[in-house]
């Protein structure tokens, strides 16, 4: 702990459209793996911290579900949720990527972070790895002419190129404050949660693009074997909201989701520092994403 005046400390939250590349950059600003990513859209469902210590400063991280034209009942609680969320933190930045044309949703972001009245604003052009010069510097103008903004910074989460510029630059809008979480501490999130997660990540790999929104993990137990201090049980159920999408969440002979299990399984060894015994389950909750009381048991 530090009781140096000069320490900064506070939230800092990623927002923009579905896929920008949010989740990417908060994994790679916090040194490891905290959200799940994918090439599916709107694969992040809740606020997930990722905690960067510096020697000057503690950022801490809140990567957002992306913000969209709501179809569903879920759709409207995400947005709901990355409202709340960016109201709070000290600094939000617009995630735009280089390679896809600004476009109407990263207009109606910048329009609705414009009412915040929070000068912290900043834009962060993300994927830079994607584009060639002339491109990114088309793009920076683009996205400049979206709204005032306090700095534009272009990074590649994947090649590193200034992920470090912009945690300085996040780092640089946070309230002078003591450290909010304990040194080492990489993420708030519950281990269970995190599981679940680490399981629909593997779970949406090489699915057809109906499938990811009605994909939902639950860890129903996880605990140590009896008489075993070196592993772990672990009992999860896939949801999913037809009796068609099992199928596919199976695969044929069921091998599908024996291939979700060992990839998760190796995630999920490494993000617990133990072997796991994993038990996975297939169910159907039907329309669960159309459903309050569903979507509270599913956690939403």
């Amino acid at each position: 702990m530090t009781d140096d005046l000069s320490f900064r400390a506070g939230f800092a939250c990623f927002v923009g459209r579905p896929n920008a590349g949010k989740s990417t950059l908060t994994n790679a600003l916090v040194g490891t793996k905290v959200a799940i990513t994918s090439s599916k859209p709107q694969t992040t469902r809740h606020t997930v911290r990722g905690i960067v210590h510096r020697p000057d400063a503690q950022l801490v991280l809140v990567d957002t579900p992306g913000l969209h034209k709501p179809r569903t009942l879920l759709g409207e609680r995400l947005n709901d949720l990355v409202r709340a969320t960016w109201s709070e933190v000290d600094v939000v930045a617009l995630c735009v990527p280089a390679d896809e044309p600004v476009g109407r949703g990263d207009r109606f972001i910048a329009d609705e972070i414009a009412g915040l009245k929070k000068k912290n604003v900043l834009v962060v052009v993300t994927k830079t790895d994607l584009v060639d010069k002339k491109r990114l510097a088309e793009q920076l103008l683009a996205v400049s002419q979206l709204g005032e903004f306090a700095e534009v910074v272009p990074v590649s989460a994947k090649s590193g190129e200034q992920v470090g510029l912009l945690a300085d630059l996040l780092a640089k809008y946070l309230p002078e404050s003591p450290p909010l979480y304990p040194d080492g501490e990489l993420t708030d999130e519950p281990e269970q949660v995190m599981v679940a997660e680490l399981i629909r990540e593997a779970a949406l790999e090489g699915v057809r693009d109906e499938l990811p929104h009605s994909l939902a993990v639950v860890v129903e137990e996880m605990e140590p074997r009896e008489g075993r201090d070196d592993l772990l049980d672990v009992h999860a159920t896939v949801f999913v909201e037809r009796p068609s999408q099992k199928a596919i969440v199976l695969g044929a002979g069921g091998e599908r989701i024996k291939h979700v299990g060992s990839t998760s399984r190796r995630h999920i060894e490494a993000l617990l520092g133990t072997r796991i015994y994993l038990d996975l389950r297939v169910k159907v909750a039907k329309d669960w994403q159309r459903d309050p009381r569903q979507l509270r048991r599913l956690g939403f």
